[in-house]
């Protein structure tokens, strides 16, 4: 018999239910709490969970870098601002050297006229264009100031109760005798810039809306039917209604300096000059010529009346040594008589000065160690040392010039005068017709000015403002060597064309008329070599000549 408990008890452990019913586990699951939510089995969704992206770290984090941008930020304009005041200053204590202004002046004025002066120097020095209207402008602001009693113009009076008034002049100029020389130096440099600048911009007008300066013939106006264009990339051309005069007249500046007490009588005269080469300029002789006859009379008024001719203008050599400013003021009158084509006033006057010039005396030998030409000729040493000391020290203001009321000296400057002075009466020789060997004896004149210029250059005696004086000498003379040589080769050579018209071409071997050299042919070639020589001494060959009036 087979026993039975084993299938009792299974079916006692798994209870009946009844199909199709659920299982106690899974419902009372389902029933009361659901499944975990376990990442990597859950399925995505479409709007992800919000994270938190401001955490303390990252708080912290922003601090420093919001705090190291600040401190980066605060160096690097500090730096920008330290070097930008550096380079400011670098500048004006270059321009300090270049352009020295008065102690006297205050801080703003002497930065303006550094500023200035540098403005009015590109054309020469830069070799580009100068802004005039911005160079008047700065000028006119000095004079502003220097004429102010409340900034620089303190204890100026005026020559009159409330000053002279002159019809289409202005203003007449101030008492200045009792300021320092440095500022009155000054000064008058300021207002001759601005006569200077005056001439530049005559016949310019402003835009009163834009204060800007044009050419009055780009003006759109009635009085300018055919407007010329304005140049590439400058601002529009402006309206009549809306302009006017751009700068006063020249003469408003000059006058200032002539009727103003207390400037050197070589500064009134040179402001004279001035004037007249201006007038002369705008082809008014007649005016051009008082304005000389003053200049000479404000250069004869510290000497012997008889030592010039009023009337002529010849210096008598009889009468006693002329002076720098009566050398100065006769040449310039000859000057203005030969622009005017009236060679027989001018070479009296040229004759007179030379003979004047030649008579001067030698410069005495105990003046001989101040006259120092060049720089070279002081050691590497002195020339290390004094440019580490002028960068250290300050510049002093250069002391005052001469007045020109003395006699000079002959020397390399006074003799490229004389160079100069011969091939003005080169130039009138071979222009007049006083003789048959007029040619022939200005074409002498200028061959010696054009050797005592190249032989003052070579000897390195003269100095840097001599050398201006014998370069533009060596210049123009070899110019005009060149064309009167030029202008008698050619007559040669339609010469030896006429005599030899009869003549045979069937020459057996011998040479034609035309291939013979004649004497001016070979001088040209001459002339050619001579200038070849001369450009190892003409440095700045970029430089302007002088202007020439040989074809009267």
């Amino acid at each position: 018999m087979r026993p039975r408990l084993p299938i009792r008890r299974f079916l006692l452990r798994r209870p009946l239910r009844p199909p199709n019913s659920l299982r106690p586990f899974t419902q009372n699951t389902l029933a009361t709490r659901p499944r975990p939510q376990v990442p990597f089995l859950s399925s995505p969704t479409r709007r992800p969970t919000a994270a938190r992206f401001l955490t303390t770290e990252r708080k912290q984090w922003i601090k420093q870098e919001v705090w190291k941008a600040g401190k980066y930020t605060t160096v690097i304009w500090t730096l920008t601002v330290l070097i930008a005041m550096m380079a400011f200053g670098v500048q004006q204590e270059w321009l300090e050297r270049k352009f020295p202004s008065p102690r006297e002046w205050s801080w703003i004025s002497r930065k303006d006229f550094r500023s200035t002066r540098w403005d009015e120097d590109a054309d020469d020095e830069r070799d580009g264009l100068v802004d005039w209207a911005r160079t008047g402008e700065g000028f006119r602001r000095l004079i502003r100031r220097l004429e102010d009693p409340n900034i620089d113009g303190a204890g100026l009076q005026e020559q009159d109760e409330g000053g002279i008034l002159v019809a289409g002049v202005g203003k007449t100029g101030f008492d200045i005798s009792k300021k320092p020389e440095p500022w009155r130096r000054g000064y008058y440099t300021v207002l001759m810039g601005a006569a200077k600048a005056a001439e530049h911009l005559d016949g310019w007008v402003r835009d009163k809306t834009r204060n800007v300066a044009f050419p009055a013939n780009v003006v759109i106006g009635p009085s300018n039917p055919n407007p010329q264009p304005v140049p590439p990339g400058a601002k529009s051309a402006p309206r009549e209604e809306d302009c006017e005069t751009a700068f006063e007249a020249p003469e408003t500046y000059y006058m200032r300096i002539l009727t103003t007490r207390g400037f050197s009588e070589k500064q009134r005269v040179d402001a004279a000059l001035a004037y007249a080469a201006w007038l002369d300029f705008k082809r008014t002789p007649e005016a051009a010529l008082e304005m000389y006859k003053w200049a000479l009379d404000i250069a004869t008024s510290s000497t012997p009346q008889s030592i010039v001719d009023p009337a002529t203008g010849v210096i008598n050599s009889d009468a006693g040594l002329p002076s720098e400013n009566i050398l100065t003021t006769a040449t310039a009158l000859a000057v203005h008589h030969a622009v005017n084509s009236d060679p027989n006033s001018a070479l009296p006057i040229f004759l007179s000065v030379l003979r004047a010039r030649k008579s001067l005396p030698d410069v005495p030998s105990a003046k001989l160690s101040t006259h120092v030409p060049d720089e070279e000729a002081r050691g590497m040493f002195k020339s290390t040392l004094s440019t580490i000391t002028s960068a250290i020290i300050p510049p002093q203001y250069p002391p005052a010039p001469s007045d020109g009321t003395s006699t000079p000296f002959r020397e390399s400057k006074e003799r490229c005068e004389e160079a100069g002075i011969m091939t003005y009466i080169g130039e009138i020789l071979y222009a007049s017709k006083i003789s048959k060997t007029s040619k022939e004896d200005g074409l002498a004149w200028t061959r010696e000015a054009v050797d005592i210029a190249e032989e003052e250059l070579r000897s390195r005696r003269v100095n840097n403002e001599g050398k201006k004086t014998c370069k533009q000498c060596l210049e123009v003379g070899l110019g005009n060597w060149a064309a009167m040589v030029t202008l008698l080769a050619k007559e040669e050579k339609d010469a030896k064309v006429q005599n030899g018209k009869g003549i045979s071409w069937l020459s057996f071997g011998g040479e034609s008329p035309k291939e013979i050299s004649g004497r001016w042919e070979s001088e040209e070639q001459v002339v050619k070599e001579r200038t070849r020589r001369a450009s190892e001494v003409l440095t700045d060959s970029a430089g302007k000549s002088g202007s020439s009036w040989l074809a009267m």
